[in-house]
């Protein structure tokens, strides 16, 4: 007889989880819509890239490609092309995948820092041709991005129904994260992360993982990256700038790498910093930079990472992680 444990939803983490969502509705209502649009954009961002840091165990500097990539052709297509919104945003994934179908295939071949500095050079390459090419209008970007109508029916331009399908999205894409990390794929990839000779040894295409999620975590930042098109309805050389790739990295270093959470958490802390310290007269990145160094002394796995491993996280996560019997 095989036995086999299933994971079932303690009510614990179903309230959690309710409670969350009950906020996420309400929050327009007593807080800047745009404030938590940006949020959540980079919160999807950061969630995507930790999705191959934090749950492969590559390291990217070049994430910013598929995040600005994919606002251009959004932006493009939505207000060039005339395509709706959904089309848009769909056209923006599919460029960021192909991107980093194009940019995976290289880098993968190497691991370390190597890997790291083949993803950066391969991003400032594509940097340099948005620079260049005709389509981007160079350093104006593209402007008055049209938000449009949802499926001709919904009227983005309205705030609320635009928070609202930004919030649906973000819920989608992080749906689809938790789904591929807590699937076989997303086990075979943990075990990559640990071991990746175990892993060969034991007959995984290690190469082909590796690409596989690569590809997934571009196509979701691409995701994010669309989204931000259209709630700021402009792409400039920002979104595809180094800095970009290393302000998701600091969010999912701050938030806790290998956690579900901690993107978001990461996230929320930057663009709050952002939001109300850019009319102050000190430099907001002297601010982060010294949060970054006080959490990496005191906090090295992020805050979210930290407070899993304390006893307290612990006892929590032993209750929401209840399995059900064995049949």
């Amino acid at each position: 007889m095989k036995h086999a444990s299933a994971r079932r939803a303690t009510p614990l983490k179903l309230a959690l989880v309710a409670a969350g969502l009950v906020l996420l509705v309400a929050a327009p209502f007593w807080l800047y819509p745009i404030f938590l649009m940006k949020l959540l954009c980079f919160a999807l961002f950061a969630a995507a890239f930790n999705l191959l840091l934090g749950y492969t165990g590559l390291l990217s500097f070049g994430h910013a490609a598929f995040f600005g990539g994919a606002a251009y052709v959004t932006a493009h297509t939505v207000k060039v092309w005339g395509l709706p919104p959904e089309l848009g945003i769909l056209a923006g994934m599919a460029g960021a995948a192909v991107l980093g179908l194009l940019m995976g295939g290289l880098a993968i071949r190497r691991q370390g820092i190597y890997f790291a500095m083949i993803t950066l050079a391969l991003a400032q390459m594509f940097f340099f041709f948005c620079l260049q090419a005709p389509f981007t209008h160079g350093e104006d970007g593209i402007q008055a991005v049209p938000r449009g109508w949802l499926f001709g029916l919904i009227d983005l331009n309205q705030g609320l129904n635009m928070y609202y399908f930004v919030l649906a999205v973000f819920l989608i894409g992080m749906f689809a994260i938790h789904r591929i990390v807590h699937s076989p794929f997303g086990m075979i990839l943990k075990s990559i992360r640990e071991n990746e000779n175990r892993a060969i040894s034991l007959g995984y295409s290690v190469s082909s993982y590796k690409l596989a999620a690569f590809v997934m975590s571009a196509t979701l930042a691409g995701l994010a990256g669309a989204l931000k098109a259209l709630v700021f309805q402009f792409a400039t050389l920002t979104d595809v700038a180094w800095q970009m790739s290393g302000e998701v990295i600091l969010m999912t270093l701050l938030g806790g790498i290998g956690t579900m959470l901690g993107p978001f958490v990461g996230a929320a802390l930057v663009v709050t910093l952002q939001n109300y310290l850019a009319t102050s007269a000190f430099p907001v990145t002297i601010i982060t930079g010294l949060i970054f160094m006080i959490c990496v002394l005191l906090f090295r796995r992020g805050l979210v990472g930290e407070f899993l491993h304390s006893r307290l996280g612990r006892r929590l996560s032993a209750r929401m992680d209840d399995r059900a019997p064995n049949p």
